[in-house]
């Protein structure tokens, strides 16, 4: 099983190829890109180890010259130093980049935001490719053309918008994927059933047994209707300017718990988890949603082995960081939420007392 999407910017619109098997043609999907004769995959340091011969000999194979750059693992080195070093590496290469160079992105969501910020601001701009190999990166950061690196004072605040030239997803490599791993990935895939598609959470629901086995047809198909959602947004709203902020729910808090565990400590999925649940809560208490939706979204949460409870968390300093957030108005925290199975709205009125309600629905 295959699928194929195509996210529709005009004459910036590029494909997704989607299946088992996908990263043995890496070099055919580079090569039919013009002009292109040099590929630089930038990955991370285990990435490099598990897929990294596989790209390369493809693209090899292709007929193209190739160099491979890594920098270190984790979330936590998703920073300027992290930048400067693949930065430097490609800049000193020989014979030297020119602008038909081309940046594959090989790995997962730390690789594809920061390979892309580089592929952004080299030489001004140079063409790049994305080979996902979480599911995290599959359904979420390998399409829309959000780059950036972290800074100490929130995620993603150092970037900017630069579109991949197509988007190759091997199902396969979901197999070295740790179970915690995977779960991540299926934080956004119930955000996605949540903000777009109440089918999908049923879809999610009548197979957690499969996507759990790591059933190829299943996580193709999965996969499919996430990227079908996320290029259906980012068609319509490219830069964030309306809709493509329903993204982003679960994660104003998700990204602030992240920030107050420090980078690496608490997973990015398992912060959306936890983020998505007490935005539920928020709209329950505001009379948005039922009860019963917030328990169903969690009990499938549950089920997929992501978090649903956390005690302890500071609300005073969640808010803090949350004021930071780039969807923020003048200090005023934007929130997205429920306003049924498949809608989500914008709310600008949150206060720290309803936040503060909220969380402790998930210290129970």
């Amino acid at each position: 099983m295959e699928r194929k999407l195509t996210v529709e910017l005009g004459q910036r619109s590029y494909d997704v190829l989607i299946g088992p098997g996908k990263l043995a043609g890496l070099g055919e999907f580079a090569r039919g890109i013009d002009g292109v004769e040099f590929a630089v995959v930038v990955t991370d340091s285990t990435v490099a180890r598990l897929h990294g011969n596989q790209a390369v000999d493809s693209l090899t194979q292709a007929g193209l010259r190739v160099g491979l750059i890594e920098f270190a693992a984790g979330e936590e080195n998703k920073t300027l130093g992290s930048y400067g070093h693949v930065m430097d590496a490609l800049l000193t290469l020989e014979p030297p980049i020119d602008r038909n160079t081309l940046i594959v992105a090989l790995g997962g969501g730390v690789a594809g935001d920061l390979a892309g910020f580089v592929a952004a601001t080299a030489l001004r701009g140079l063409r790049w490719l994305q080979c996902p190999t979480t599911l995290l990166a599959d359904v979420d950061a390998s399409v829309g053309g959000k780059t950036a690196v972290d800074h100490p004072a929130g995620k993603n605040l150092i970037g900017a918008f630069h579109q991949p030239r197509g988007v190759l997803i091997d199902v396969a490599t979901l197999k070295t994927l740790s179970a915690e791993a995977l779960a991540d990935g299926l934080a956004e895939c119930v955000k996605h059933a949540v903000i777009r598609d109440g089918q999908l959470l049923e879809f999610m629901e009548g197979n957690v047994d499969a996507i759990l086995s790591r059933d190829a047809d299943i996580l193709t198909d999965l996969i499919g209707r996430n990227v079908a959602i996320k290029a259906a947004v980012v068609s319509a709203d490219e830069t964030e300017a309306g809709q493509r902020a329903h993204l982003n729910l679960g994660h104003t808090i998700g990204h602030a718990i992240e920030i107050a565990d420090g980078y690496g400590e608490v997973s990015h999925g398992q912060a959306v988890s936890l983020g998505m649940l007490a935005a539920c809560h928020l709209a329950a208490a505001r009379g948005l949603i039922e009860l019963d939706l917030c328990r169903r979204i969690e009990d499938l949460l549950r089920r997929l082995g992501l978090p649903t409870r956390r005690a302890g968390m500071d609300t005073a300093q969640l808010w803090r960081i949350m004021q930071h957030d780039k969807k923020a108005r003048g200090g005023q925290v934007r929130m997205i939420l429920p306003v049924t199975l498949g809608a989500v709205a914008a709310f600008d009125d949150v206060t720290p007392e309803q936040l503060a309600a909220a969380l402790a629905e998930l210290a129970d």
